[in-house]
């Protein structure tokens, strides 16, 4: 048994060892993955911040919550820049705070009574009947061709299951930070603090 644990360390060592030096890479990817996400959602919210204001504040369709102006432009522009940040790899730990409160707020006062799935099963029998009945409509009154040559047609459960992603990698990014070697904080935090 000895022997068993001295060969999978061994081995454990050989390969993870030499892995560390690109520990990077992990942070870099989930930086990048969240880049686009981020812009997408703060330009969006910026391009119509009226109907951002007002999907805030609404409490009959909208979140209701209080001081919607403030919110709005605060959520808008903490997206926006935290996307430049991130694809950067500046102030990682510090945007992903705010970011993180972002998709909180997103998971529990925008998606959290649609369930876990942001796409309904397809599979699912009341989801079938549903994706069928649209697709007769559209083949016999639409062009269903054009409608569908970019992907299929989905039913948008809108659950929490992105938010709390997004969520999963900001948390992991707050702990790790923009990664060694592949962001300015990494060479920032080498030129202002050597031996760390």
């Amino acid at each position: 048994m000895n022997t068993l644990v001295a060969w999978y360390a061994s081995v454990h060592s050989a390969i993870f060892t030499r892995l560390q030096r690109w520990d990077g890479l992990a942070p870099l990817a989930l930086r990048l993955y969240l880049v686009p996400v981020l812009w997408a959602a703060g330009t969006h919210k910026i391009a119509g911040i009226d109907q951002t204001i007002e999907w805030f504040g609404n409490p009959e369709w909208g979140l209701g919550l209080p001081f919607p102006a403030l919110l709005a432009y605060l959520a808008a522009y903490t997206e926006a820049i935290g996307a430049l940040l991130l694809l950067l790899g500046l102030a990682t730990r510090w945007i992903s705070i705010p970011l993180i409160v972002i998709m909180l707020v997103a998971v529990f006062a925008v998606h959290w009574d649609n369930g876990w799935a942001a796409i309904a099963d397809s599979s699912a029998q009341e989801v079938a009947v549903r994706l069928g009945t649209v697709r007769e409509i559209l083949q016999e009154h639409g062009n269903y061709a054009w409608l569908t040559e970019q992907g299929g047609l989905v039913v948008l459960n809108n659950g929490i299951e992105f938010a709390v992603t997004y969520l999963v990698m900001l948390l992991s990014l707050l702990f790790t930070g923009g990664g060694r070697y592949v962001s300015v904080d990494y060479y920032l935090s080498r030129r202002l603090a050597p031996g760390l």
